[in-house]
């Protein structure tokens, strides 16, 4: 484990990080990935993610005014939060904010809300930013805030030996709350009538290139900064494309086996029915890709497992926070809290479809949303076998301890801390500083306080309710002071 404050030495893989990505070395990049793809079998390389060594170490039955067990390992602290979006990243946002707030962590803020999106992050945006000189010291400790990842900027404003990851979701339902969210800033949105009618014929309204249409397909491939295929290039200036996809003639091996049966299984309708093909069990693809396509985008998925440490699934959100946890060296009370910018409707929405409560024609809709967004479809299937992969070295029976202790603290938490125990309707919540933004056309659901907390509970509490917009201009206050003028004297003022 890496000293916080330090880069330490650089593994191949971080190494890889300096280079890798960028406008002018893509194309060196690229031929460097197949020799040592090849030579390497790609997953026994430098590609190979590193599994946690260290177990989640649960505590007793959770407190609020009880004082954190010292860990047994070192917990990392320099994170690199890729925050997608409409992915459930908001909620991610609030547990690395009351992390870093109680650990008094500096964050690489953006001078408003987000970094310059959806242009490609820079590292001239990160609030109070300075070049490092070829220096080894780093002042921030969480960069988290939404930004179209670019790697070479970031690692400008984080050491290359920091913990990177992210979020995905499947593009069924990711659709329902992108329409919703971004109807009135998508042009296609904004002309389609219903999602069910945008689904039937998204060429009707989607036109490339178009204002605020990077939200109307692929979103969390563009959230990636991944290049698009020579087919699906959304604008002239979209950047790090390949300029000769034919040399991308490789196979990347599936990244795990489909879940045993068990209680956690995934849903048929959230896992893809597996096929047999090589002798691997793969998903089947909702869309046919040409040999060029194909290419690039085990190529690129190849790319994300070499630099993200973990990437969490959205419908496995507790599993996903237990394995977070684990990987980061956290007590399991770091990451319990509450679902953040959630829309009304939305999780009674998701239950219906996790428990297969669905009619032909929500099966049918689904299908036209995953095969519309299909590189979004390739990176989900992706990072839900990694996740899935990973669950099983973890171990079944020792998840699902956590994962239940983990909802049952959450459950005490909303209880204590909540009015009514729930998220509420926004024309409830009274304060400012607990009323989430309000955007789109489905409302947004916040949390009111119960009066009678103790200072102590009341504080932490307080973190867990505090919607991603306040928090972030209270670290800024914490971070940046406002400076306070000293009155000038009237004396000094008439003297000459």
């Amino acid at each position: 484990m890496h000293r916080v404050g330090h880069m330490g030495p650089l593994s191949p893989t971080r190494t890889m990080r300096f280079w890798l990505w960028g406008p002018r070395s893509l194309g060196v990049a690229l031929g460097v990935f197949m020799t040592i793809g090849f030579a390497l079998q790609l997953w026994g390389g430098p590609f190979q993610r590193r599994l946690p060594g260290v177990g989640l170490q649960l505590r007793q039955p959770w407190t609020l005014s009880r004082p954190p067990s010292p860990p047994s390992c070192s917990p990392r602290q320099r994170l690199v939060f890729l925050k997608t979006h409409k992915s459930g990243s908001s909620s991610v946002l609030n547990l690395l904010h009351r992390y870093g707030d109680r650990h008094g962590l500096r964050f690489a803020l953006p001078a408003r809300y987000q970094f310059g999106y959806p242009k490609p992050f820079q590292a001239s945006r990160v609030k109070n930013y300075h070049p490092q000189d070829g220096g080894t010291q780093f002042p921030f400790h969480i960069l988290c805030h939404h930004m179209r990842f670019n790697l070479k900027e970031v690692l400008r404003v984080m050491p290359s030996d920091s913990f990177f990851f992210s979020i995905v979701r499947d593009p069924a339902t990711l659709a329902h709350s992108a329409f919703s969210y971004y109807k009135s800033t998508s042009s296609a949105f904004r002309k389609a009538p219903s999602l069910a009618a945008f689904l039937a014929n998204p060429r009707a309204f989607y036109r490339l290139g178009a204002r605020g249409d990077h939200y109307a397909r692929n979103l969390l491939w563009f959230d990636f900064g991944l290049p698009f295929p020579p087919d699906m290039k959304t604008a002239r200036r979209n950047f790090h494309l390949l300029r000769d996809p034919n040399a991308l003639q490789w196979h990347v091996p599936p990244a795990g086996a489909n879940p045993p049966a068990h209680t956690l299984e995934p849903n048929a309708f959230f896992h893809p029915v597996p096929t047999v093909a090589n002798g691997h069990r793969q998903a089947s693809s909702p869309v046919s890709l040409d040999q060029r396509s194909s290419s690039l985008i085990q190529w690129g998925l190849a790319w994300l497992d070499s630099v993200f440490d973990l990437v969490l699934v959205a419908e496995y959100f507790d599993e996903s926070l237990v394995l977070l946890a684990d990987a980061l060296c956290w007590g399991l009370d770091e990451v319990v809290g509450f679902m953040h910018n959630a829309q009304a409707g939305g999780e009674r929405a998701l239950s219906a479809l996790r428990e297969g409560r669905v009619t032909d024609e929500e099966q049918q809709l689904a299908a036209r949303a995953r095969a519309w967004n299909n590189l979004d479809w390739a990176l989900y299937d992706h990072f839900n076998r990694s996740l899935w992969t990973r669950i099983e070295r973890y171990g079944q029976s020792r998840l699902e301890s956590a994962v239940a202790e983990l909802r049952a603290r959450r459950e005490a938490l909303a209880k204590h801390c909540l009015l009514g125990g729930e998220a509420l309707d926004p024309k409830y919540i009274t304060d400012h500083r607990f009323r989430p933004f309000q955007f789109g056309s489905a409302k947004v659901l916040g949390y009111v306080l119960r009066s009678g907390l103790s200072p102590e509970d009341q504080e932490e509490c307080e973190r867990l309710v505090t919607p991603e917009l306040q928090y972030k201009d209270k670290l800024d206050a914490k971070q940046f002071p406002p400076t306070v003028s000293l009155p000038v004297q009237a004396s000094r003022l008439l003297s000459p």
